[in-house]
């Protein structure tokens, strides 16, 4: 089988796995705030992402590769805690500065900004927004004949805004074959299930219509990831990767429950989140 991680690359991936949701835990405890179930749910893909799949230098606009990096769009802003813990780990700035997550003055906002912080493409937190800021990168690189990839990581729950749709429509007309959309399909928002507040399926036959190859996959799962990735690579479609997830994975009390989409945990359940995940 093509494109299949190592033993050793696996187990390399979970103990980063395991840093980056004890990092997430850590941010969002010490700022009393922010949103741990959806930056849970993307751990796995992130890191694939980041150590196995992207071309991002971490010497960001001072490298010779920066011109030809992929570009990657967090369009849920709101899961920054994930992304600024894998960008620490990979040394675009120091771990010791996600404890300012959140705090008055910090580059780490709630929400991401490209201004402040190198690793950042697009500032986000405009739930929506995402694969239409893509669909322009991705057509501006086919002009300038840039081989670079675009990948937008989305929300289910933000499908529901018509604009993402008017985005899949774009992207497939233009033929835009250098854009891979990954949707978090966690199947929660913070009104609960996906399908109970505007329902989404079938949703891979939807994106199929408008012109997208889409796939299905475990969005734990480091080989189902990085396949489905590659596979996105090189398509002659614009690609959809459908991340079949849990929310608030890693820690029982916090999976499939929506109430955990945007709230901190208390000292107690710090503790006890702490220990789950320091077992792993």
């Amino acid at each position: 089988m093509e494109n299949v991680l190592s033993e050793l690359e696996i187990e390399n991936l979970k103990k980063i796995c395991k840093q980056t949701r004890i990092n997430i835990l850590k941010m969002v405890h010490n700022a009393a705030s922010g949103h741990i179930g959806g930056a849970f749910s993307g751990v796995e893909i992130l890191n694939v992402l980041y150590n196995k799949s992207l071309n991002i230098p971490t010497d960001w606009k001072k490298s010779q590769k920066f011109v030809n990096r992929d570009r990657f769009i967090l369009s849920k802003g709101h899961a920054s805690a994930l992304l600024y813990s894998v960008l620490s780990q990979k040394g675009f700035f120091p771990e010791a500065e996600l404890m300012t997550f959140r705090k008055f003055g910090s580059r780490l906002q709630g929400h991401p900004c490209c201004k402040e912080l190198d690793g950042i493409e697009v500032s986000t937190g405009s739930l929506g927004q995402g694969l239409s800021v893509g669909c322009g990168i991705a057509l501006g690189l086919k002009l300038d004949n840039n081989p670079a990839n675009v990948v937008v990581y989305m929300g289910d729950g933000e499908l529901q805004e018509g604009s993402v749709w008017e985005a899949f429509m774009q992207v497939s007309h233009r033929k835009l074959d250098n854009i891979i959309a990954i949707i978090d399909r966690n199947g929660l928002q913070i009104d609960g299930e996906t399908e109970k507040v505007t329902s989404l399926n079938p949703l891979d036959k939807k994106l199929e219509a408008f012109g997208w190859e889409v796939v299905s996959i475990d969005g734990h799962n480091f080989n189902e990831i990085y396949q489905a990735v590659e596979k996105g690579k090189v398509s002659e479609k614009p690609f959809a990767i459908i991340a079949n997830t849990v929310k608030g994975k890693g820690v029982s009390f916090m999976e499939n429950n929506a109430g955990w989409h945007g709230k901190a945990p208390n000292d107690e359940q710090f503790e006890q989140a702490l220990k789950e995940l320091e077992r792993v």
